[in-house]
């Protein structure tokens, strides 16, 4: 135990009404949304890498936070296991996600780094037989260490190819063991900077290779999780192989991989990728990808990946309408991939960010489910292609030819006309549930 979060109580819900600042307004664990308690929608998991292992630092100035478990021992990383399963009983937290270096000392090589891993792995599995807290997913650090500054698995080096790669193996092994829900390939320097040294062709093919190797490796162990991939535009590398959804899944069907593996979307890439959350989302959902999210926000005046707590409650229910619309997660969940300002120096800061992020989650899942079991947006989708349910109309996608159908124009003498999108009518619809 710890003293680490001393006085500060276990969050429980007390409505909206409540001025208790440690209290929940909106998440209440056991509310039954659309025929699910919120907590099985929302799937609430705490990052271990931002809130235990993160010094605040930015790109600009080293570290400000002075936590009593920061240094390179396995003493001190069992003191950081100890607040992060008090942290998760404080606030009810369903599950948890970790890389290998966020909860192990960095060792002289990979067997010492394996050792270490395998003791912290042992303390988790301890401490989870007594705590509710699941393991949502693992995941591998391919991007800290100076070996990776020109990626892991498109490396141009194939030692530190095979070094990533028996990382990954150790991880899979680490997941597998906690009984994790999903393992994450997150490539976060899996690109270049420029083509006057890249091999675009060798990368893209090693790459692939690795990922097969990942899904070989997954059912030899038998390991039922879902491999998801984290799609990452621009930073650090200015051309990410993993850009967005859509160029994941063109790399993943290219290579014939389309089947096994999946996508967890953090909302702030989006954003550096040029797109919405839920057009993210949307797009894996459409394309059979969709597996989990990463729940952050970014600063919409800066150009870098700030990694804030949500707080946006119209912004999250569009993300949420279009999950709830597909039928829910399955194995993915929300993970706040989201870490405290570098000023906010208090551990009931560390808690209460984590507070008001579950409860704005939880106001976006209820008007998200409003709308969805209201029906009216749904309706006007439906109504805007009806067109497309006449046989004419069927003909076109099922063995139409150019000829044919401008055969059929000229003998109808279609000349048809614009019909309204209504945006905004519908944006005023939205507006009414959020």
């Amino acid at each position: 135990m710890t003293d680490y979060f001393k006085n500060i109580p276990a969050i429980r819900y007390e409505g909206p009404e409540s001025a208790n600042e440690f209290a929940f307004r909106h998440y209440n664990p056991d509310e039954v949304v659309m025929g699910k308690r919120m907590a099985d929608h929302l799937r609430f998991a705490v990052a271990y890498w931002h809130s235990f292992a993160y010094q605040g630092g930015d790109p600009f100035g080293g570290q400000t936070f002075e936590r009593p478990w920061f240094g390179d021992t396995l003493a001190l990383a069992k003191l950081k296991a100890d607040a992060a399963f008090e942290m998760f009983d404080i606030i009810g937290a369903p599950f948890f996600c970790f890389h290998d270096a966020d909860v192990r000392p960095e060792g002289h090589d990979f067997a010492e780094n394996t050792r270490n891993l395998e003791a912290i792995v042992d303390y988790f599995a301890a401490k989870m037989e007594t705590s509710k807290t699941k393991l949502l997913w693992g995941t591998a650090n391919l991007f800290t260490n100076r070996r990776y500054m020109a990626g892991a698995a498109t490396n141009p080096d194939p030692d530190i190819f095979a070094f990533a790669a028996a990382t990954v193996k150790t991880c899979m092994d680490a997941t597998h063991r906690l009984g994790g829900q999903n393992y994450v390939l997150w490539g976060g320097r899996e690109g270049y900077e420029t083509l006057l040294n890249t091999d675009l062709k060798a990368e893209a093919e090693h790459m692939a290779r690795f990922l097969h190797m990942v899904v070989e490796y997954k059912h030899k162990i038998g390991f039922t999780g879902t491999i998801l991939i984290e799609p990452k535009p621009q930073e650090p590398s200015k051309h990410q192989y993993d850009y967005d959804v859509s160029t994941v899944y063109g790399f993943l069907k290219r290579f014939g991989l389309e089947n096994e593996i999946r996508v967890n979307i953090e909302q702030g890439h989006c954003i550096l990728a040029g797109h919405t959350f839920e057009h993210e989302i949307a797009t894996a959902i459409s394309m059979g990808i969709f597996g989990s999210i990463d729940m952050n926000r970014n600063d919409y005046q800066s150009g870098w990946d700030t990694d804030q707590f949500p707080n946006n409650v119209p912004e999250m229910a569009l993300a949420y309408y279009e999950i709830l619309k597909a039928g829910g997660f399955t194995t993915g969940g929300t993970n706040f991939d989201a870490r405290i300002r570098r000023q906010s120096l208090d551990p009931e800061d560390l808690i209460l960010s984590h507070v008001g992020a579950m409860d704005t989650c939880a106001r976006a899942l209820k008007a998200a489910a409003a709308l969805l079991e209201d029906g009216a947006l749904e309706a006007a989708r439906k109504a805007r292609y009806a067109g497309w349910e006449t046989p004419a109309a069927k003909a076109m996608l099922t063995g139409g030819t150019l000829d044919g159908i401008a055969a059929r124009v000229l003998d109808e003498g279609l000349n048809p006309r614009p019909v309204s999108g209504r945006q905004e009518r519908l944006e005023n619809l939205w507006n009414r549930f959020v």
